[in-house]
């Protein structure tokens, strides 16, 4: 299998993170998919780097938030979800659960007006990353990565408290 293939096929099986990335990030579609794809290329670009010394979603995680935070900054956007359009999304209405569904768009609002950086360590926490897991992925050690997460769970609770 050559390296293109091998790319397309991990991307393939790991675009949910993508999509979870750009979601928390862009409250814009045309946003999320400029970022969906921005991340794309920039994972394409450093592929070749890629050693396999760690799970590649790990590795992806990771430049997946760093260029997010980037694009973000480039962008010089702040993230406030007006109207989110779910006509995308592809949901059986017999399965369809709309509290639940009402329930993820607050959380999701409320994600979007953290920092970039408190998004990261709630993506982590969403996605249940231990404090090591995210501490060698930060790049900082494991009593900041509490510290930190605290800090960006209360403000979310504050944020959510609002509402």
């Amino acid at each position: 299998m050559t390296s293109q293939q091998e790319f397309i096929n991990k991307i393939e099986k790991h675009k949910g993170i993508i999509f979870k990335i750009s979601k928390m990030y862009m409250d814009d579609k045309d946003d999320r998919d400029d970022l969906f794809q921005e991340i794309t290329y920039q994972v394409w670009k450093a592929y070749p780097k890629f050693k396999g010394e760690s799970e590649f979603s790990t590795w992806l995680y990771r430049i997946a938030l760093n260029t997010s935070i980037i694009f973000l900054k480039s962008k010089k956007k702040r993230s406030f979800i007006a109207n989110e359009d779910f006509s995308n999304y592809k949901i059986i209405e017999d399965e369809y659960d709309h509290e639940k569904e009402e329930k993820l768009n607050k959380m999701y609002t409320a994600i979007n007006q953290l920092s970039p950086i408190d998004k990261a360590f709630i993506f982590y926490y969403l996605e249940d990353f231990s404090g090591r897991e995210i501490a060698e992925q930060m790049g900082i050690s494991e009593g900041n990565v509490r510290v930190k997460m605290n800090r960006a769970k209360n403000k979310l609770k504050e944020i959510l408290s609002n509402k």
